[in-house]
């Protein structure tokens, strides 16, 4: 193994180890944000409500991916592997969304961090999907249910009721 590998695994695992860390508590910090919302009563205003949660989790989402993306970006110039900042955020942003142009790329001596950034971009971006699905889902369970009130509570299907025998009597009782 050269110095080189060597140095490219070890800056790769912090900035993986730092994305990540930035990355959870983004969005720890939107999913306060989204618990603070509460139904309305109104079905336009809720309407209205559901779609800024859902806005304003977008662009947080989108927020957090462009600080892990700088963070990348801001690696490759401080050690001198582009000539320019526009270059390493072009480079960053396409591989870290895994598009790869190829147009603009890394030194073989140092292609293993690209490679790397790619993968964590990956991950990041699916753990962001997750979230914001389970965002819509819950605000367009929200509307579904406005104007309903509380679901009745019925037994669970997938659950036997217990029956227990008396001996005394023949038949069963009911718990």
């Amino acid at each position: 193994m050269t110095d080189s590998f060597l140095l490219q695994l070890g800056m790769a695992s912090i900035m993986v180890g730092l994305s990540v860390i930035v990355h959870f508590a983004g969005l720890s910090v939107l999913l306060a944000l989204v618990r603070r919302h509460r139904r309305g009563t109104d079905r336009v205003l809720t309407f209205i409500a559901n779609g800024a949660v859902i806005a304003g989790a977008a662009l947080g989402l989108f927020a957090l991916h462009g600080i892990e993306i700088w963070g990348y970006a801001l690696l490759y110039r401080t050690m001198g592997w582009f000539a320019t900042f526009e270059q390493a955020l072009y480079f960053s942003t396409s591989t870290y969304a895994t598009i790869g142009y190829g147009d603009v790329v890394l030194l073989v001596s140092s292609r293993l961090l690209g490679a790397i950034e790619g993968v964590n971009g990956v991950i990041l971006l699916g753990w962001s999907t997750a979230f914001f699905f389970t965002i819509v889902h819950r605000m367009t369970s929200i509307e579904r249910d406005l104007g309903r009130g509380p679901a009745p509570l019925q037994p669970d299907p997938v659950q036997p009721q217990c029956v227990r025998h008396d001996d005394d009597n023949d038949g069963a009782k009911p718990r």
